[in-house]
């Protein structure tokens, strides 16, 4: 350990106070950033997660079996680089560690990454995904329209997940003639394949439901795994009712949307997707209005005509 480096830790037993968050914080990026073998490190990994923010920033998670390490590309750095990493892929990457203050957590900032190959989760998606194509679990040809004016509406997804308050918000807005049905499960874990599975069966049990929603909101590749369950994928393909996947993000696509009759990017562009827009009905209706308005006062110009044509003839026939 380098003197600077036994000055800080000095410092740490020293002080005769309570240290402030900024302060204890502080000396540990010292700490880590004053150590000439956290700076200048090749690091292989499975990335997760990846997200490239607005900023043009690229954010995600390197991991292996055992832990998992923030990583990030600034900009600047991102735009002279031909190849980024897609969540799946095992990549060799270079950087430094540092240490983001005021998310009170290290990282790696990352120069430069190549593709090392594919992750093991990555290559379990595409196995399974080429399995269930060759079966035709996701040909278009059996899949099943959508109804454009559903009476009830059931959604699969957790109770107290964001995605639910996303997708009634919507319907409440687009479609409020519409009755919801929720078919509560876990949306992640060890347990939520299963608990999908028979939340989808018990909506197709019933008589008065129309189409399902089967949605969560975004998340790393593990934490949308239990939609790349292959009982899953075989449940939405077999549902007697149609079925719209919104799962996770615009960018994520699981097995589940694949066999799904209809993907949309998101839970709420799920929710818009299945229902009609209360105000363009109303727009419609009062042009159907408008029509019948116009036919009946045709017709009854019509009538008119007639009767006075006949009244004329008849006055024509009178001695």
């Amino acid at each position: 350990m380098t003197r600077s480096m036994w000055d800080q830790l000095d410092f740490l037993s020293q002080v005769d106070r309570p240290l402030t968050v900024s302060e204890v914080t502080g000396r540990i990026r010292v700490l880590i950033e004053s150590e000439s073998r956290f700076q200048d490190l090749w690091i292989e990994g499975e990335a997760s997660n990846v997200r490239r923010a607005a900023s043009g920033h690229v954010y995600f998670t390197l991991k292996d079996p055992g832990a998992q390490l923030g990583a990030v590309i600034w900009r600047g750095q991102a735009r002279f680089l031909t190849y980024l990493p897609q969540t799946g892929d095992l990549v060799l990457a270079h950087g430094r560690i540092g240490v983001y203050e005021q998310g009170g957590r290290y990282q790696f900032y990352v120069d430069f990454v190549q593709p090392a190959g594919r992750g093991s989760l990555f290559e379990t998606f595409e196995r399974l995904k080429a399995k269930l194509h060759a079966e035709g679990i996701f040909d278009e040809g059996r899949k099943r329209p959508v109804p454009t004016h559903p009476r009830t509406i059931g959604v699969v997804t957790s109770p107290d997940a964001a995605a639910l308050r996303d997708v009634l918000r919507v319907l409440q807005r687009r479609y409020p003639l519409a009755r919801v049905l929720l078919s509560p499960t876990l949306v992640q874990g060890e347990e939520a394949p299963s608990q999908i599975v028979a939340a989808l069966e018990r909506l197709n049990q019933r008589d008065d439901v129309d189409v399902i929603l089967l949605v969560r909101g975004g998340g790393s590749l593990e934490d949308l795994w239990a939609f790349n369950d292959e009982r899953v994928a075989r449940a939405v393909a077999n549902s007697r009712l149609p079925v719209i996947s919104g799962v996770g993000h615009e960018t994520d696509f699981t097995l589940a949307d694949f066999a799904a009759d209809r993907r949309a990017p998101t839970p709420s562009a799920a929710a818009e997707i299945a229902t009609p827009n209360v105000a363009d009905l109303r727009v419609s209706l009062l042009s159907l209005q408008g029509r019948l308005v116009q036919a009946a006062a045709h017709r009854l110009r019509t009538l008119h005509e007639r009767l006075e044509r006949s009244c004329t003839n008849l006055r024509h026939l009178s001695p």
